[in-house]
C-alpha cells in the first residue's frame, strides 16, 4: 500500500522523524504509539504530503497524495459558523472533486460516519463526539483507500470512544487501510491489527498486534510428577514449548496447543495440579519498548 524508506525530517536542530522505514500493509489498521514529541504527528503529515522529508522516500502515494489519502488531524479547527454539510463541501472542493460530484461525496462521507441527520447543524452546535465524526467524514471525502487518523477519540467519554472504535472497525471491514495515533491503549488494542511504537523519532518496536501480545504471554501447566517420560513428544509439538521438572511452559503460538497438551497429559495419567495463564497487556509492551 505505502512504503517509507529511511525517512528523516528535521526542524532546525530537532530531528522529529529519524531514519524511519516501514511498510503499511493494505487493508490493515496500524496503531502508531509513542510519548508526546515522539514524532507521530510529523510522521502523519509526511505521509499525507503536508511535509516533505529531508531524506528518504515515501512511495507510491507521495506523488499524488490527495486523491489517495484521507487525513484527520489531532487538532480540529472548524469554521464554526458553517453547517456540517457546508464545511464538508468546502473540503470536497479543496480535494479537487468536480462540482457536480461534491454533493454526493459529502452525503457518502456522512453516511459512513452515521451523521446524515445533522448535516444542516452548525459546527458551533456540535458536541465533541459529533466534531470527531465530522473529522472522520472530512478524511473520507472522495473515498480514499488510506486514512490517517491522529487521535480520533481525543477528549471523548467512554461511550464516545466506543462509538469511534465501532466506526473504525466498520471502515476496516470495508477494506480501508488505516493508521491511528492514540494515547488510548485499550482503543489501539481493540481496533488495530499492526503496531508501531515511536520514540525520539525512531521506530522502537514493530509487530502485528496479535504477536506483540502473544509473544510475551504464556501458560504454565503444573502436573503431579516429572514430565521426563513425555519430554520428547511434548517438545516436538512446537518450538515454544518448554519443560521444567513437572511443569510445562507454553509461549506465543504454542498457547493454542493447551487443550491438545492437556488431553495428552491426562491420557498418560498425569494429574493436572494447576493451569496458570499470564496475559501481557499493550501497556506493558509499550513501557518496555520506550525504555
Amino acid at each position: 500500500m505505502i512504503e517509507l524508506q529511511n525517512v528523516t525530517k528535521k526542524f532546525y536542530h530537532v530531528t522529529a522523524v529519524n531514519d524511519v522505514t516501514f511498510t503499511i500493509p493494505q487493508s490493515e489498521v496500524v496503531g502508531v504509539l509513542g510519548p508526546n514529541g515522539a514524532g507521530k504527528t510529523t510522521l502523519f503529515k509526511l505521509i499525507a504530503g503536508l511535509l516533505k522529508p529531508d531524506n528518504g522516500r515515501i512511495a507510491p502515494l507521495s506523488y499524488r497524495p490527495w486523491p489517495n489519502i484521507g487525513y484527520k488531524p489531532d487538532r480540529l479547527l472548524f469554521p464554526n459558523h458553517l453547517q456540517v454539510s457546508q464545511y464538508l463541501q468546502m473540503v470536497a472542493g479543496l480535494s479537487n472533486i468536480p462540482n457536480h460530484l461534491q454533493e454526493k461525496a459529502v452525503f457518502d462521507s456522512l453516511v459512513q460516519v452515521d451523521m446524515v441527520n445533522i448535516a444542516n447543524r452548525r459546527l458551533r452546535d456540535c458536541s465533541k463526539g459529533m466534531r470527531q465524526r465530522v473529522g472522520l467524514a472530512q478524511a473520507l471525502i472522495g473515498d480514499p483507500p488510506l486514512l490517517l487518523l491522529d487521535e480520533p477519540s481525543n477528549g471523548l467519554d467512554p461511550a464516545g470512544q466506543a462509538d469511534i472504535n465501532q466506526l473504525i472497525q466498520k471502515l476496516h471491514t470495508a477494506g480501508k487501510t488505516i493508521l491511528i495515533s492514540s494515547h488510548q491503549l485499550p482503543d489501539i488494542t481493540q481496533v488495530c491489527t499492526e503496531l508501531i511504537i515511536l520514540n525520539h523519532g525512531r521506530i522502537h518496536y514493530q509487530n502485528s498486534m496479535s504477536n506483540a501480545l502473544a509473544l510475551r504471554s504464556h501458560i504454565t501447566i503444573h502436573t503431579d510428577r516429572e514430565l521426563y517420560p513425555m519430554q520428547e513428544m511434548l517438545l516436538a509439538l512446537h518450538e515454544d514449548v518448554e519443560i521444567e521438572n513437572s511443569s510445562l511452559l507454553l509461549r506465543g503460538e504454542a498457547m493454542g496447543l493447551r487443550r491438545q497438551i492437556l488431553t495428552m497429559l491426562l491420557s498418560a495419567e498425569y494429574d493436572i495440579v494447576h493451569v496458570e495463564e499470564q496475559k501481557v497487556t499493550l501497556a506493558e509492551v509499550y513501557a518496555e519498548a520506550i525504555q
